[in-house]
C-alpha cells in the first residue's frame, strides 16, 4: 500500500476524479440555487433612498483584523458577479465603507473584548458591532455629500435608518463573541498575535 502511495504523483490528498466530481456537483448546485433564488426575498429592507441589512463587519473585524479587507472585497466581488448587486465600479468604495469601520473597531475594542472582566468584554463586543455599522453609515453619508450633489437630507436618512441595524449587530456580535470565546478561544489568539 505504501508503495502505491509513493508512486502516485498527486499535489494534494484527493484524486483528480474526486476533485472534478466535487467541482461539477458544486457548480450544478450553485446553478440550481441561483436559478431558484428569489431576488425579492433577499433580506434588504427598503427605507427611503436606501435599504438596510445586516453586514456583521464589526464581528468580521474582531476575528480577521487586517484580513477583513480582502475578505470583504472577495464577498463584494461575488455579490456583484452572482447577484448583480453592488456593481464592480463601486468595489473600492464599498470595500472601504465596510472594511475600514471593521478594522477601526478591531483596534478600538479588541483589547476590551479579550478582557477577563465579563462586563468589559460584553460592552466592548456590543460597541464593536454597533460602532462598525455607525462608522460605516457616517462614511456613506460623507461619500454622498462629497458627490457634489445636494444629498445632505439623504445622508441623514441613511444614518438614522441604520440605527436599528446598529443595535441588532451589536447584540449579534456579543452573542457570537461570547459563544466562540467560550468554545474556541484560540480563534482570537491567532488574529491578535499577528496584530
Amino acid at each position: 500500500m505504501q508503495e502505491k502511495v509513493k508512486n502516485l504523483k498527486v499535489k494534494g490528498i484527493l484524486s483528480s476524479p474526486v476533485l472534478i466530481s466535487g467541482a461539477v456537483l458544486a457548480a450544478a448546485g450553485t446553478a440550481v440555487g441561483l436559478k431558484k433564488l428569489d431576488y425579492e426575498r433577499v433580506p434588504h429592507v427598503p427605507i427611503g433612498p436606501s435599504s438596510v441589512h445586516l453586514v456583521l463587519n464589526g464581528l468580521m473585524g474582531l476575528f480577521l483584523g487586517w484580513v477583513v479587507f480582502p475578505a470583504i472585497l472577495i464577498g463584494l466581488i461575488l455579490q456583484a458577479i452572482l447577484f448583480q448587486f453592488g456593481g464592480l465600479t463601486t468595489l473600492g468604495v464599498n470595500t472601504v465603507l465596510m472594511g475600514l469601520p471593521a478594522f477601526i473597531c478591531f483596534l478600538a475594542f479588541g483589547a476590551g473584548v479579550r478582557s477577563n472582566k465579563p462586563v468589559v468584554s460584553v460592552i466592548s463586543a456590543f460597541l464593536c458591532g454597533f460602532g462598525a455599522v455607525f462608522i460605516g453609515s457616517l462614511m456613506v453619508a460623507i461619500a454622498l455629500i462629497f458627490t457634489g450633489r445636494p444629498f445632505l437630507s439623504v445622508a441623514k436618512v441613511i444614518v438614522i435608518a441604520q440605527f436599528p441595524v446598529m443595535v441588532i449587530e451589536g447584540l449579534i456580535t456579543v452573542f457570537c463573541f461570547k459563544f466562540l470565546k467560550r468554545v474556541k478561544p484560540e480563534i482570537l489568539e491567532v488574529v491578535y498575535a499577528k496584530g
